[in-house]
This record gives structure tokens, C-alpha cells and sequence, in this order.
């Protein structure tokens, strides 16, 4: 069980899926947001400075980029919703029927079990998934304009087909966080937050788990665009909901090490994601930094995961050390 929320549903029964639309086609908007654009050139992923040297962002890579574009922010419940009333797309949660959810956000909602006592915060919840994200009694009627949650990548894939782009690169990911700046920890700047008087994204604030201050004003996602955009103009770059890639996991080494590591990847199934969520905290999961980065299986997704689209020719840099 990874400390952010993956749990792969390989080998589990498929459950028939009911989708009522009553509960969210009010809400369904296909209008796009707008679009940043890169000249593309060189690049590179990684840091010399890195935290979570295990996950490969201490391995510097450098790229050479083709132009391309991003969504501004990340797919809303209304889009996807307008995807969903388009296609008839039944998302990986629907079709097992349950989702991760992270149970202090349940707290109205009654018990809920654990899914596993390493992550006793993680539960597995009948019938959450995108347009029930805390499960029977929850919809997205009021969430309209925060991040889609409970998408699979698949599913994310499946959206970005449908809107004419596809998922970003590591290399593209990290190229637009930064936007514009050299080499910065985060999409702002250097500056930590701080807990109290320097909150420029949606992450946990306080004592993770037991306490949650809400200085940021929000117990799980917030609407896209409550905080400021980075210099390219793009929003929640950081916090809010992690983001799929396009790219499977692996660690840019010949290690033995990385070999071990790329090789339970590829049985896994893991794919990477990029960003960060609400639930990231410094001294709990330090991954709202532009270089860090998550594996999870591709067909997980909880109430924290989701994505944006990218558009343009996929740019097949040369990658080295």
C-alpha cells in the first residue's frame, strides 16, 4: 500500500456498474480551459537536491522538446462529466464498484475500515468513484468546477482521446511546472509553505493524519484555479489532485538497485504521476515538488487522483545520465 493511496485491483471481480445520471449531467460542461504554450528546446527532469532519492528524482535527465501545449488546470467534474454524457465511459471504480478514499474526509458519513493497517487512513468505499467521490450519499453537484478524482489512467487516457490531446511526458510535466523558471523546487518559487501564513497550494496543514487545521481553507480538493498559477499560467501544479503522465515507472539507472525497482514496476503495472495532493504534507508524503514523483498501479485512482491534457506531436527525447 503506497503512503498516497495505491491499490491495484488486478485479480479483483468486475462489478456491474449503475451509473445514475441524474446525479451529475446538471453539472456537464465541455468547455475547455485555456491552453499554455512551449516553444519546447532543452530540458530536463530530476534534481541534484532531491528528498525522496528512492522514488529516482535525484536522477538528473536531460531533453530536447518539441513544442506542445497544456491545459491550464486539471480536468473538472463538469468536463468529464461532459465526456461521460458524450461517450458512456464507465470509469475503472464504477465497474469494481469501490474506491480509496481517505477516511477522515467519511466523518459524516459512518465506520469505515481500514485498508490496510500500514495507510489506517486509506478505506475502501462502496460506490465511490468520479461522480460519488466519498461514495453512496456523495455527488459532485456542488464540486462542479474542482478537479475530477477516482480516475484510473485509462480513464484519463480515454478523456484525452475524446478532447484531442493526450497525457504529458515526465519531461513535459515538469518542463510546464516550472514555468519559466530555471530550476525551482516548487511551481512558485523556493519558498516553503509554511502551515499558517504561506499557503500558495492545496496540501495538509497540521499533523498528518490526526489533525487537519484547514488553513487553506479546504478539507479535500478545491475548485481549479483557487490558487495562483505558476509563470506560464498553468494552476495546481502542486497539491490539489496528483496528475498522470503518459509514462510507465522506471528509474532512469542500470543499477542493480534500479533494475529491482523497474521490475516490480513493470509487474505492477505502475505508472507515473506527478504533483502532489491534498493530502501531501512535508513531513509525510514531500511530493508537491516538482521533481518528486509517485508510482501507482494504472488501474488505481482515489479521491486525490486525477489528471490534465497535453497536446501536440509526443516529443522521444534522447534520455541520459
Amino acid at each position: 500500500m503506497n503512503c498516497c493511496g495505491s491499490l491495484s485491483r488486478v485479480g479483483a471481480d468486475v462489478i456491474a456498474a449503475s451509473v445514475p445520471r441524474s446525479s451529475w449531467q446538471s453539472i456537464a460542461d465541455s468547455t475547455p480551459p485555456a491552453r499554455a504554450r512551449f516553444v519546447g528546446g532543452p530540458s530536463h527532469t530530476g534534481t541534484s537536491m532531491p528528498e525522496i532519492p528512492q522514488d529516482g528524482e535525484g536522477l538528473v535527465t536531460y531533453h530536447q522538446l518539441l513544442p506542445f501545449e497544456m491545459d491550464v488546470a486539471p480536468v473538472t467534474c463538469a468536463r468529464f462529466s461532459a465526456f461521460v454524457l458524450d461517450t458512456g465511459h464507465i470509469t475503472e471504480a464504477e465497474r469494481f464498484g469501490w474506491g480509496l478514499v481517505f477516511i477522515p474526509l467519511l466523518r459524516d458519513n459512518g465506520p469505515v475500515s481500514p485498508i490496510d493497517g500500514r495507510s489506517p487512513w486509506w478505506g475502501k468505499v462502496e460506490g465511490a468513484c468520479w461522480h460519488r467521490p466519498e461514495g453512496v450519499g456523495s455527488d459532485v453537484r456542488q464540486r462542479a468546477n474542482h478537479p475530477v478524482t477516482h480516475i484510473s489512467w485509462s480513464d484519463a487516457r480515454a478523456f484525452a482521446t475524446w478532447a484531442g490531446g493526450r497525457l504529458p511526458t515526465e519531461a513535459e510535466w515538469e518542463h510546464a511546472a516550472r514555468g519559466g523558471l530555471d530550476d525551482p523546487r516548487f511551481p512558485w518559487g523556493d519558498h516553503e509553505p509554511d502551515d499558517q501564513d504561506f499557503l500558495p497550494c492545496n496540501i495538509f496543514q497540521g499533523k498528518f493524519p490526526e489533525y487537519n487545521t484547514i488553513a487553506d481553507g479546504w478539507r479535500g480538493t478545491s475548485p481549479v484555479a483557487t490558487f495562483a498559477p505558476n509563470g506560464a499560467g498553468l494552476y495546481d501544479m502542486a497539491g490539489n489532485v496528483w496528475e498522470w503522465t503518459s509514462e510507465t515507472f522506471r528509474l532512469h539507472s542500470t543499477t542493480s538497485g534500479a533494475e529491482r525497482r523497474n521490475s516490480s514496476a513493470r509487474e505492477r503495472h505502475e505508472v507515473l504521476m506527478k504533483g502532489g495532493s491534498f493530502l501531501c504534507h512535508r513531513t509525510y508524503c514531500y511530493r508537491y515538488r516538482i521533481a518528486a514523483r509517485l508510482a501507482l498501479p494504472a488501474d488505481s485512482g482515489g479521491c486525490n487522483s486525477g489528471f490534465r491534457v497535453a497536446f501536440g506531436p509526443v516529443s522521444h527525447p534522447e534520455v541520459r545520465p
